[in-house]
């Protein structure tokens, strides 16, 4: 059995995620601390007590998410010696779940990602002003359709396929106007429906171009290792190794198609048949299921949900 570990972006946070991890392990306590140091913020107490508006603030949500994801990998290390190098084939994540992906991997210490993610959630909020962008997801069309629509409804405006989630499932973004239009003409194609989704930002179009330098800078300063597995990434839906090459990915990947149907597609293709999502939801389980029918797929981000994965990870 080839494994994939999966790791999911933004919209996956929930408050009390990471809460059971953290109470049921040392290891996982251990990690939230490090996220809290390393950002001189008390982000586990917004993790685990709320309010949900400070959870979901990009800012916040983004590092947050990491963290549950590597609160897992930390538990699969230390309490039941299930390494990334010497477990999974390739990793992969959704997003801001690629930085939770690269440090699984060991190209990111801990720290290091909880700073960029902070950095990359305030540089994606700050990129445009509040109400002027705004994404939706247009349910039924393929992606070519959808981009199809995209293009049309741009009319001089920003509007662009942002994440191309699943047959069926394609999110597109930029300004709200040109959104709103690509939606009806999209309905007008054939979409099932088109849903504006509660977002503060449109990410992954080009109005994200501030955020990206703001990424090139920051990534230009941290101390990156090749990764123990591949990471396929984001924008190239392949994988990568290189440093060099996956810092250029990170930074593509903000304005770029994060193009997951795809990077599941080329996983299966290589032999995955196992996608195992680490962190809170299970957004990527179900779309591992549309993407990837013949896999199996299982969800770990809760101290409940080990006794059904260990068998399957140690074979």
């Amino acid at each position: 059995m080839s494994i994939a570990f999966v790791f999911p972006g933004q919209g996956s946070q929930a408050v009390g995620m990471g809460k059971a991890l953290a109470d049921t392990f040392a290891s996982a306590r251990a990690v939230f601390a490090e996220v809290d140091e390393a950002l001189s913020q008390n982000l586990s107490k917004i993790m685990w007590e709320g309010p949900e508006a400070d959870l979901t603030l990009t800012e916040n949500a983004q590092p947050a998410l990491m963290a549950v994801s590597m609160a897992v990998v930390r538990v699969l290390e230390k309490e039941h010696g299930i390494t990334v190098g010497g477990t999974a084939a390739c990793v992969a994540g959704h997003s801001l779940g690629e930085y939770s992906a690269l440090a699984a991997a060991g190209t990111f210490s801990i720290a290091d990602t909880a700073r960029l993610l902070k950095i990359r959630g305030k540089a994606m909020q700050a990129a445009t002003p509040v109400g002027t962008g705004a994404m939706a997801a247009l349910l039924g069309l393929d992606f070519a359709a959808a981009a199809a629509a995209a293009a049309e409804g741009a009319q001089g405006d920003v509007c662009q396929a942002a994440n191309d989630n699943s047959d069926g499932q394609v999110v597109i973004s930029g300004h709200k106007a040109a959104v709103e239009r690509a939606s009806d003409i999209a309905k007008a194609k054939g979409a099932k429906r088109a849903v504006m989704l509660p977002v503060s930002a449109p990410f992954h179009c080009a109005l994200m171009q501030p955020a990206a330098d703001a990424m090139a800078e920051a990534l230009a300063k941290v101390q990156m290792h090749a990764p123990a597995v591949p990471v396929i990434a984001n924008v190239k839906a392949g994988p990568l190794t290189d440093p060099a090459a996956i810092r250029d990915s990170l930074v593509a990947q903000v304005t770029g198609t994060v193009r997951w149907r795809e990077c599941v597609a080329h996983m299966a293709a290589q032999g995955v048949t196992l996608f195992v999502e680490l962190g809170s939801g299970k957004v990527l389980t179900g779309l591992a299921k549309k993407n990837a029918p013949n896999a199996q797929a299982i969800a770990i981000g809760t101290p409940d949900d080990f006794a059904a994965a260990l068998p399957l990870l140690k074979g």
